[in-house]
């Protein structure tokens, strides 16, 4: 029977052009080199009217692997919770 842990894969959704989307992703690059086995995947929600129209106001938003959530603002420590459960 396989006991390892797969890695979780997350969703960040933003824009190019967004600053708070850059510190999100500063944060996750962080949380990955203190060993915090994650993977993350970049959507540019302005590649999709739909996506625009339900993130536009909220990005960053970063999507966890079982659908939950986690909207700008965020700091650090709750990101941490947020990948970790």
């Amino acid at each position: 029977m396989n006991t390892e842990k797969k890695t979780p894969h997350f969703t960040l959704f933003g824009t190019s052009a967004c600053h708070l989307c850059e510190l999100a992703e500063d944060m996750l690059a962080a949380r990955q080199q203190a060993g915090s086995r994650l993977e993350y995947v970049k959507v540019d929600i302005s590649d999709s009217d739909l996506l625009f129209d339900r993130y536009g106001l909220l990005i960053p938003v970063l999507r966890h692997p079982d659908g939950r959530e986690l909207g700008w603002p965020f700091a650090p420590a709750q990101l941490a919770e947020f990948v970790e459960s």
